[in-house]
Order: C-alpha cells, then structure tokens, then sequence
C-alpha cells in the first residue's frame, strides 16, 4: 500500500546560482549572485538568484531590472552545459545509495527517491538516510540541497515545498494526518504543487482559499469547474498520491511529439517569421532522423506583441481565451502530412503553407512555436504511406540527413548549416551554442 512508503524530495537550493558559486569557491549560502546572459536586455530573466540575495527580498526567477539598485551582487552568465554535468555528479551520489529503477529525475534539481526497501538494509530510519544522502550531495558537490519526506509522492513534494525550505535544517517531514493538521489552513494556496494563479482564482470563485475548504467542499462544483482534474484537486487536499514511482516508469504515451519554441529578441515581420519556422522545422526534421523516427502532423501556434489598448479590451470583454498569459495575442493551427515521413524537405513545406494560412502578416510577431505530432518510430506498423512519393529520392534526403547530424555530432552543430540560416534574421546559428535556450557555456 502506499501509505506504507517512505519517499524522499530532494531540491538543490537555487541550483544554478549554487554552481556558479562552488565554481568560484564562494559560499553559496550567503553569496550575493545572479544568472543572467549580460548581453541581453535587463528584461532578461534570471535564471536563479542565490539565497542571499532572496533573503533581501529578491525573487527567484525576476527580471533583470526588478533588483533594487542598492543591492550589490556578482552576474554569471548561463553555463548549461556545466549545470547539467554538475546534476548527473549529483544523480551519481543517489545511485551510491538506491537503485534508479526507485528514483525518478523530476527535473535538473530535484528527484524523488523511493527508500522504502532500503531501510532495513541500511538499519535507519527513512528520515535518517534522506539527511545521509542530502549530506553527501553537500560533502561531494558543494550545493546545499532541501529533502522533503512523505508517506506519498505528494507529500513529500509538500514536505519540501513548503516545510523543508522554511526549516533550519532544510528537511520536512509529512504524512497525511500532519498535512491535515498543519498545512489545511495554509495560505496562499498557490504554494501546493499543481495549483496556479488560475486554479486559484477558480477556487476562489467558489469561495474556497485552503486545501481544508477544497477537501470539505461539494465535489460536484468542483468537477464542473475543473473536469478530470478534480480528481487530483480532491485527493491532493487530502493528502491522497496513488502514483508510485514504479507508475511513472512504466507509463507508456500513446502518442509523442517533438517540439521546438523561441521568444524573439524582436519583433519580427512576416518574412522574418517564416524564417525562423524553416530553420525550426529543419531543426525538427534532423532531431526525427536521428532517433530513428517520423512524424505525421505539424502544429503552429505564433505570439504577437499586443498594444495596452488591446490588452484593456481583452480584460473588459472577458476575451481573454484568445490571450496566452504572457498578453499576447495568437494564431495558430495544425496540419496532417499525407504520410508519416522524417523527409525536411516536406516537413519545412507543410510549415510555410500552415504559416501563410495562419498567421496574420501586419502583425509584429514576437513569439513561434512548432511542434511535430504523432511521432513513432519509423516502419513502425499500420503507419501511412505515400504512394506517390519518389522513394529513391527520399532515400536520398535521409542519407544526406544522418550524414549532416554525423558531421554536426562531432564538429559542432555549426558545422554544416543552410543557406537560410546565413540570412541577417536567421536565430539557427546562435540558438545552436545554446541548450534550453541559454548558453551552453561551451
């Protein structure tokens, strides 16, 4: 049953920043430092600020600008390439201990570690080996890390969320009946995992401000407002996690993507905007050839830089569905190839159609993601064919392709590169020196 486990969360505090920080052999506990690219504008967003500079008041993930001037702090320029490293160092310390097949990775700073049949091998108490394991991380890597333990993946998501970064000695600890008795009168209730400003403001609409009132509440409005989700909002109020981790790793998508975006450092034209959709599509094509696998639809969905005046309209006529939450207005749509191909040369065709048939052109575009639908590996079957396409020339392309991702692997992305992304508008060349969108430090 899984209230009978015992499942550590283990953070890495400000992880970036905490990297940087060690890099310098400064202590990341009370060193004032930011990640941001410094040749960007001060409305980039910094990646993450130490816990010094959050204890005066600075918030994580803030923009450039919003750090009061009076404070004085170090600026490091992203280095993912090293962030990720310095997580698998650390992903080596958790297998010193437990076995992956009972830790799931949840991101590049935090994982959830199942301990429950570890226990007894070691002769301690779950508590016991999550502050062993969370003090290792420090001894070998310099970065302080936060645990939460819970009874559930849920609250030991909590038991870090909100009890461990608030302790002095970085761990919390929950089970259901002490979420009940400390945590159902907690606010705000945007601190619970999965619930944001928008479920909040739902909740709020129906008079409920704390996962107590969620829980006693009539679960028939809730669903109305919510659909499926419901079920997760109810048991979460009570402290209710059926998923294991063997759960997760055994879960199988029925469909796959892949998927590509960018926020441009401009506002672009039509033209510039089509640009930067072939380079992305190009980019998709060569990530299907190397992994063996075709695609079968395209999806576009293009952000436009909105005016005051429009965004004053969208919150009085109550359009706001129109609106992404970062106001922009948007086009989008999506389109299903004639069979399922990794061919670049089709996939940038259907891109350029679905993009004149979507995208308005007096607009500023300042957003553009694509995405591939229907991903599976290629031969795979009752896959669609084309019977009309040049199977030679095909063949032809796909070599062409693994030969340029052969190339690119060993010298460098910017090794081979098209015509198209030479042009003054092209983003290929430098979006290829980054990883998440960031520099890689490379």
């Amino acid at each position: 049953m899984s209230h009978n486990r015992q499942y550590l969360c283990i953070d890495l505090k400000s992880f970036y920043a905490s990297v940087e920080c060690v890099e310098r052999g400064l202590d990341p506990m009370t060193t004032r430092l930011v990640v941001a690219d410094p040749t960007r504008t001060e409305k980039t967003i910094c990646l993450a600020v130490s816990p010094a500079l959050k204890a005066l008041g600075v918030r994580n993930r803030c923009r450039v600008f919003e750090i009061p001037k009076s404070i004085d702090y170090l600026t490091a320029t992203p280095r993912m390439a090293l962030y990720i490293q310095r997580s698998a160092d650390i992903y080596d310390v958790y297998l010193r201990y437990i076995s992956p097949d009972d830790i799931h990775v949840y991101s590049i700073d935090e994982a959830f570690i199942d301990v429950t049949n570890y226990l007894a091998l070691y002769g301690c108490t779950a508590r016991e080996l999550g502050e062993r394991i969370r003090e290792d991380v420090v001894r070998s890597t310099g970065i302080p890390a936060t645990c939460g333990l819970g009874t559930n993946l849920y609250l030991a998501k909590i038991a870090l969320d909100i009890t461990a970064k608030h302790s002095p000695g970085f761990f919390g600890e929950l089970d259901e009946e002490r979420y009940r008795a400390t945590l159902w009168a907690h606010q705000p209730i945007t601190d619970f995992w999965r619930v944001g400003e928008g479920t909040a403001r739902r909740l709020e609409q129906m008079g409920i401000h704390t996962m107590g009132q969620l829980a006693m509440s009539p679960t028939e409005p809730i669903y109305q407002a919510f659909g499926v989700d419901a079920e997760i909002l109810i048991d979460h109020a009570w402290g209710i996690e059926p998923v294991t981790i063997a759960d997760i790793k055994g879960y199988r998508g029925k469909s796959h993507s892949l998927s590509a975006g960018q926020v441009l450092g401009c506002d672009y034209d039509f033209a510039g905007g089509l640009l930067i959709a072939k380079e992305m599509a190009d980019q998709l094509a060569l990530e299907l050839v190397s992994t063996g696998q075709v695609a079968r639809a395209v999806s576009l969905a293009v952000g436009y830089r909105a005016t005051d005046e429009e965004r004053r309209r969208s919150r009085e006529d109550g359009s706001s569905g129109r609106w992404m939450r970062w106001g922009e207005l948007t086009s989008s749509g999506t389109r299903t190839l004639t069979a399922h191909t990794a061919s670049s040369e089709a996939i940038r065709h259907e891109v350029e159609a679905l993009f004149c048939q979507v995208v308005d052109p007096k607009r500023p575009i300042h957003r553009v993601t694509l995405a591939l639908g229907d991903v599976a590996p290629a031969g795979q079957e009752g896959q669609q064919l084309d019977l009309f396409a040049d199977a030679a020339a095909l063949e032809r392309e796909q070599r062409r392709l693994k030969a340029v991702n052969a190339v690119r692997q060993k010298f460098g992305k910017n090794a081979m590169l098209r015509a198209m992304d030479l042009l003054p508008d092209a983003t290929a060349r430098e979006r290829n020196q980054q990883i998440g969108g960031h520099r890689s430090g490379e």
